[in-house]
């Protein structure tokens, strides 16, 4: 009788210092998405003064990276199964933050829309392979890092907006602005994409043969309700960051400077609750921690609702946000473990469902809103997040790193 097939693949496991190095790496590449998308929406008011464009033009303008990036979200997959994800996200990672120096130099509303959509196409083929990279990392150690990943994606994207913030007052050109962020997070993503694990790390120990991904793969069941479930996750964030403020103006009679401290506190507690998710999750489990996390969103959200003051809202905010915070990364996690067609097949179907409801539901909200008002609406967003706590078990697969 011959002994069963060592399957661990020893070879793939980076030495006890460089491990260190390779979760740092998988967070750089969610750190840098944060910074380069942050940067260019913090410099929207001055692409619509320096082009002149009306409202209507700028939001169809804006609508272009949006469906670009469904679009290469697409191609994903069947790319992570032949290069691998992690040379994917070392030259997006490093073309992400340089193609706003296209945006910059746009000369007019043709030029910009093109420099845009080249910024969409980069962020779809980023955004999906450095998740699947994510998922990779924590086969191959065999610890959550997915939490810690998207917590560097908020560190990220409020570094940017408080340097940002800065620049503006500084009278800082958009040009300048763009090529010294640009050159600076492309050197950093240089750097920590050496530390990226080699590409036969997505390929799991049943999966010696390539996977030939076809163009409808992935949209299995499971798929479509995690997604569904992430969906509904993106669409509250989306509404918080897009309507907190104006809850707190219209309803709570805040000023325009407390109106801001309901977004910026919802924040701040979801970067708290992401740098402790991977423990906790290592600790409970994700269906647990899932149906915790969102029973104490739900909790936020009601405070949201029957908030008497501006105060009580804004502290719901940051509660809502502390039960946000893990929802997303764990099912991610589930959907990566749990797929029988590839982590990057599985999460380019993902990711364009959930891309899809963060992109459409503030606007549905905004027309909603219209005809029942917003706190209305925010009452019915606790639907969503009782679909996902009754749907925790979905998530058990976020749990099998070593599977």
């Amino acid at each position: 009788m011959t002994a069963p097939e060592d399957t661990s693949r020893p070879e793939l496991a980076p030495e006890p210092r460089a491990a260190g190095l390779t979760r740092l790496a998988a967070m750089s590449a969610f750190l840098i998405v944060g910074l380069a998308y942050a940067s260019f929406l913090i410099r929207v008011p001055t692409l619509k003064v320096e082009h002149g464009l009306s409202e209507g033009q700028l939001g169809l303008l804006l609508f272009v990276p949006s469906v670009c990036a469904l679009i290469s979200m697409q191609l994903t997959g069947a790319l992570v199964a032949r290069f691998g994800s992690a040379p994917i996200a070392r030259v997006t990672g490093v073309a992400l933050p340089l193609s706003l120096l296209g945006i910059a130099l746009a000369a007019d509303p043709i030029q910009l829309a093109v420099a845009l959509a080249v910024f969409g196409l980069i962020d779809g083929l980023l955004d999906v392979s450095m998740n699947a990279h994510a998922i990779a990392v924590e086969r191959t150690l065999k610890r959550a890092v997915m939490n810690r990943c998207h917590a560097a994606w908020s560190i990220g994207a409020l570094a940017a907006s408080l340097l940002g913030g800065l620049v503006l007052q500084g009278g800082v050109s958009l040009t300048a602005h763009f090529v010294w962020m640009g050159l600076g997070v492309a050197v950093l993503a240089l750097v920590t994409g050496l530390w990226m694990l080699p590409p036969g790390a997505d390929r799991q120990p049943d999966q010696e043969k390539k996977i030939k991904v076809r163009w409808g793969a992935g949209w299995t069941p499971r798929v479509l309700l995690l997604g569904a479930m992430g969906a509904s996750v993106l669409i509250l964030e989306g509404a918080v960051g897009n309507w907190s403020g104006v809850l707190l103006l219209d309803e709570r009679g805040a000023t325009l400077a407390v109106a801001s401290l309901g977004y910026t506190l919802f924040n701040i507690c979801q970067v708290g609750g992401r740098l402790v998710g991977d423990r906790l999750h290592e600790r409970y489990g994700a269906p647990l921690l899932v149906r915790v996390s969102g029973g104490i969103a739900l909790a936020g959200l009601a405070l949201v609702v029957a908030g008497p003051n501006a105060a009580v809202t804004i502290a719901g905010f940051g509660v809502v946000g502390a039960g946000l915070s893990v929802l997303l990364p764990l099912i991610f996690s589930a959907v990566g473990h749990g797929s029988s067609v590839g982590a990057a097949t599985a999460l380019a179907r993902f990711t364009t469902m959930t891309y899809s409801g963060l992109l459409m539901g503030p606007v549905l909200i905004g027309w909603l809103a219209e005809a029942v008002g917003l706190v209305v609406i925010f009452a019915g967003l606790l639907l969503l997040l009782a679909v996902v706590i009754v749907n925790a078990g979905a998530t058990r697969a976020a749990d099998q790193r070593d599977a």
